[in-house]
């Protein structure tokens, strides 16, 4: 049962690091489950927003294929991220 429960928790990240993957900031990804853009599960214990990693790494996969990717360089860390736009329907 703890194997299973490991192997599920591995598969699942808080918002930081969701937002962290995707360039965006926490907040975007609040809005864009209140929109229906990027649904979000929700932690039994403390219900807070986490996201499955297949949904986020899908989600790049499809940014990067209908659009080409720009990417941006901050001056505060100097790293380099992916400028999302937002998606039409």
């Amino acid at each position: 049962m703890s194997d299973m429960c490991n192997t599920m928790e591995r598969k699942l990240i808080s918002i930081k690091d969701a937002a962290k993957m995707l360039g965006v900031s926490s907040l975007t990804l609040r809005n864009w489950d209140k929109n229906g853009k990027l649904p979000a599960l929700r932690h039994p214990m403390n219900n807070y927003r986490v996201y499955k990693v297949d949904d986020i790494e899908k989600l790049i996969e499809t940014i990067g294929s209908n659009r080409s990717p720009r990417l941006v360089k901050s001056n505060k860390k100097q790293s380099v991220k992916l400028a999302v736009r937002h998606l039409e329907e």
